[in-house]
């Protein structure tokens, strides 16, 4: 064969894309299509960036629809065999899922919770509420800062805490979870739980924000306002004091931006009441948000999704408000805190900050009210 001739108009159409189904790398598929004419072709009209998106992630067998910037949809190449509205779906699709495959595996991987939403219990409310979880620390000045269940005489009884994430398209790669150990107590006991399970979904319908802040000392249905797509195995938890690490098996996308911890089991009793509690200090997930460049949206009854490109611009996937919004609340949290107790008790608070942490928190809330 002529060394300077395209081999692939030369192939059976079966085996040519047996050859070009095996590249994995996203530019490897981009650079593919950029050959020649007849390779463009093959690549788009073979959908294969979207194979390469669903062998990365199958949670994208849901999307039914893809759309794009609108100035993004004028400027389709025209190289394809028409100009037919088939043809540029197919130019789009393969814009958009290689964009989005670029994102999966460019991206780094970082901290991707956002909001603590709910939890199925909580002893006293609000200072022992699921959003202490969202601070590393176990106590804030003088004061624990940690979720504690209500107590229970069945040690199998489970407890639910929800989150969500940093956006409505997340791959989360693991997540922590640190038992809370009653510094305050007789023999210092960590109220951890025997195992702990990970669920990912969306809210059932098209709730907002507003719709799913339901945070308050009981909340045992909350679980039920929305779909879990994902399950997790069941990983054992050890009752120590530590960021207890649980990698998922393979990286998972979080289509809804919503994380259901289920802590089953109780392994501690306290010796107040005799009954057993589950206690959380921190909850931490990793992984890469795909927000703000994707959004996603909810079409009910089928429970399928449209699959939102809103800025093809890689750098907005750097940095996100997210954090810093997430920042400001949790100090409002404290405050929020501090007026409750001098509210309802009679109590003196004298708060001991870790200063180094204090002070780049304090540079950060900055830099958010500054623009």
């Amino acid at each position: 064969m002529d060394s300077a001739s395209d081999f692939l108009p030369q192939l059976e159409e079966d085996m040519s894309f047996k050859i070009l189904e095996i590249l994995d790398n996203p530019s490897d598929v981009v650079r593919a299509g950029c050959v020649s004419r007849s390779w463009h072709q093959f690549v788009v009209r073979n959908s294969l960036s979207k194979r390469m998106c669903l062998r990365m992630c199958p949670q994208l067998s849901e999307v039914v629809h893809v759309t794009e910037p609108t100035s993004s949809e004028k400027t389709v190449a025209e190289v394809g065999p028409s100009n037919s509205s088939e043809w540029e779906n197919l130019e789009k699709e393969h814009r958009i899922y290689a964009y989005l495959a670029h994102c999966c595996t460019r991206s780094d991987v970082r901290v991707c919770v956002n909001e603590a939403i709910s939890a199925s219990s909580t002893d006293n409310y609000p200072e022992e509420s699921i959003h202490n979880t969202l601070e590393s620390r176990d106590r804030v000045g003088r004061l624990a800062s940690y979720w504690s269940s209500k107590g229970n005489k069945n040690p199998s009884a489970p407890e639910r805490l929800i989150y969500k994430l940093a956006g409505d398209l997340c791959i989360i790669t693991e997540i922590g979870i640190q038992p809370f150990q009653a510094y305050f107590q007789s023999g210092l006991p960590i109220y951890s739980a025997d195992f702990v399970r990970f669920r990912l979904g969306h809210p059932k319908g098209s709730m907002d924000t507003s719709d799913y802040q339901m945070d308050r000392a009981d909340n045992e249905t909350a679980h039920e306002k929305f779909t879990w797509t994902y399950t997790s195995p069941e990983f054992p938890m050890a009752q120590e004091n530590c960021l207890q690490k649980f990698k998922l098996a393979e990286p998972v996308l979080c289509i809804g931006g919503m994380l259901l911890v289920e802590l089953l089991g109780r392994v501690q009793r306290q010796e107040m009441d005799g009954l057993f509690y589950i206690c959380v200090t921190h909850v931490q997930v990793w992984g890469r948000p795909l927000s703000p460049a994707f959004g996603v949206e909810i079409l009910e009854p089928e429970g399928k999704f449209a699959l939102k490109v809103q800025k093809y611009d890689p750098k907005c996937l750097e940095e996100t408000s997210a954090v810093a919004t997430t920042a400001l609340q949790r100090r409002v949290l404290y405050l929020g805190r501090i007026f409750h107790m001098l509210r309802g008790h009679v109590v003196e608070v004298d708060y001991d900050w870790d200063e180094n942490q204090d002070e780049e928190q304090d540079e950060s809330d900055d830099e958010v009210l500054l623009g």
